[in-house]
């Protein structure tokens, strides 16, 4: 028998998807901003900026998590990005790290779904393709050794996005 399948893809607006948790591609500050950002705080309302207030900013690669708000989701996840300078200044590995610690906090507090946007893929320019495959190589290496998060959904916002997902898929297989 197949183990269940713990990762899929949605193409659409990950504030109106119906998860535990969904994550924030934040800046450091973490007081909102544009993209994906500024679509999940305007969704939940100004308690999340006054939660977030409260955080002091988050370093690039780590995470934090407040309460969603005026979400469908119960939690956001905020994990700041890098912003792409080439590759040579340390933006895998600190992609990497979003993911595996936006993970490690759903576990923490014992998420049983989550929802990632396409981290660093907007205005922080990381190229499309290498993000996709980085945060597929992340999840599923972190899922083979969790139990929790029980279900990943990578939130595509375009059919670009989508589609590199759906490659970086096929190509872990």
């Amino acid at each position: 028998m197949a183990p269940p399948i713990r990762v899929s893809l949605l193409e659409g607006d990950i504030t109106r998807v119906q998860v535990d948790a969904i994550v924030n591609a934040a800046n450091t500050s973490l007081l909102g901003g544009g993209g994906v950002d500024g679509a999940i705080h305007r969704a939940a309302g100004p308690e999340l900026l006054a939660e977030c207030r409260s955080l002091g900013g988050c370093p690039t690669g780590e995470a934090r998590i407040t309460a969603g708000y005026g979400l469908s989701a119960k939690h956001v996840i905020h994990t700041v990005g890098p912003i792409w300078g080439g590759g040579d200044r340390g933006e895998p590995e600190l992609l990497a790290r979003c993911y595996r610690n936006s993970l490690a906090l759903a576990t923490k507090h014992e998420l049983q779904n989550i929802a990632f946007p396409a981290i660093s893929c907007g205005i922080y320019g990381y190229p499309i393709e290498e993000a996709c495959r980085i945060a597929v190589h992340e999840t599923l290496a972190y899922l083979d050794k969790n139990q929790l998060p029980a279900s990943v959904i990578f939130v595509c916002f375009g059919r670009d996005i989508y589609d590199a997902y759906q490659a970086a898929l096929a190509a872990s297989r």
